[in-house]
């Protein structure tokens, strides 16, 4: 999984030089070493971070290739979640209990919610990545498709090393530059690394202290609201207009038990939520309050994000989600002629992908609206017929 977070920071910090990328290789690590040294970098420094430095084909290869998000959300949530990494999740609460509760009086967020990022990032610590990290936001730099986001990382990354808590040749990471257990950009690690075991250093990679308390200092930086939920299922009346589902749709509770929807089990919080139906109105339902939101800021994959969030409120004692009985969805070439579709009538779905994001579920939702289907944003091969 990609940890995007950093995508605030870079926009932040980028700039026409900083958005150089392409051309030959060695040329561009050139101009790197050239900026490194204009913002203050010792020559002897910069030039030991890059000495060996290569691109990595590898990298691009993962980058293109993230079809599990094209996974609809009851599939891959089954996929990621298992009786194991329940089983782990718990024992890791009970190994680091007083971390976790640190973290509950200093940041306000619940221990099921890092336990979810640190599952689904790194199984718990136990596989972090194999990728060099500097050769791979070398790579990412120079390549075209996002360098406004990794240019600034391998700033970072020397900073990192300065400090004594980067090795060039020997860190590594997830294919996209994320260091440590729950696999975060080095621009990351300088503003939010925590040391939480008091070594005086930030271990992310071998100190679960450090990871999770500094993961939780990052939620806390993008907006987390300190002791309220994020995601509770519901259930859902057999009518109602589901137009009003979908993320970004707040409303005050009172107003969706007016329409019928209603807590699984237990009782609903007192704030504005949004209504998601992952899989249509016949599938599984929940209420996302505004703590959802910061998790888009994690990762902007939203079946990642549905589950992640969904794992968390499980590790919390949430039962199993009803997953109902949603009409039959499309499989990938099926996605991809649908975004075709939507985007000659004039809707921006983004990239045709196959994935089901935001801007491809805005438009199904009101095409289904137009054609007086039930507007729940499930796209069906009847809708792609219709289309």
């Amino acid at each position: 999984m990609r940890f995007l977070s950093g995508l605030i920071a870079a926009a932040l910090f980028a700039s026409p030089a900083l958005a150089q990328c392409g051309g030959d290789f060695n040329s561009f690590v050139k101009g790197l070493k050239a900026e490194a040294k204009q913002q203050g970098f010792e020559k002897s420094t910069v030039n030991a971070f890059f000495k060996g430095v290569q691109q990595d084909g590898a990298v691009l290869k993962a980058d293109r290739a993230q079809g599990v998000f094209q996974k609809p959300f009851i599939e891959f949530s089954r996929r990621l979640i298992s009786a194991n990494r329940i089983e782990r999740g718990q024992a890791m609460s009970r190994k680091y209990d007083a971390v976790f509760g640190r973290i509950k009086r200093e940041y306000g967020i619940s221990r099921g919610v890092l336990l979810a990022f640190w599952a689904f990032e790194t199984d718990y610590g136990s596989f972090q990545g194999d990728f060099n990290t500097r050769n791979a936001l070398a790579t990412l730099a120079h390549d075209c498709r996002r360098p406004d986001l990794f240019r600034p990382q391998i700033f970072a990354a020397i900073e990192l090393y300065q400090n004594g808590d980067f090795d060039p040749a020997r860190t590594t990471g997830a294919w996209a530059g994320e260091i440590g257990m729950v696999q975060m950009l080095p621009r990351d690690i300088l503003e939010n690394g925590v040391d939480g075991d008091g070594d005086g250093h930030v271990r992310l990679k071998t100190s679960a202290p450090d990871a999770l308390m500094s993961g939780a200092k990052m939620l806390s930086h993008l907006g987390w609201r300190a002791g309220e939920p994020w995601l509770q299922e519901v259930t859902v009346p057999a009518q109602m207009d589901w137009s009003l589902s979908g993320p970004g749709k707040p409303r005050s509770v009172a107003d969706w038990q007016a329409m019928g929807v209603q807590a699984r089990s237990g009782s609903l919080a007192n704030l504005p939520a949004s209504l998601i139906l992952p899989q249509g109105h016949n599938g599984p339902a929940f209420l996302a309050y505004p703590n959802f939101d910061v998790y888009f800021e994690w990762n902007q994959s939203f079946v990642y994000v549905m589950t992640a969030a969904y794992f968390g409120t499980r590790l919390e004692g949430a039962q199993i989600y009803d997953a109902g009985n949603p009409a039959q969805g499309l499989n990938g070439a099926q996605m991809k002629q649908l975004q075709s579709k939507l985007q000659t009538k004039g809707y921006d779905v983004g990239k045709v992908d196959g994935i089901l994001g935001a801007g491809t579920r805005a438009a199904v939702q009101a095409e289904q609206k137009r054609l007086g289907l039930p507007a729940d944003a499930w796209p069906t091969v009847d809708l792609l017929n219709r289309l």
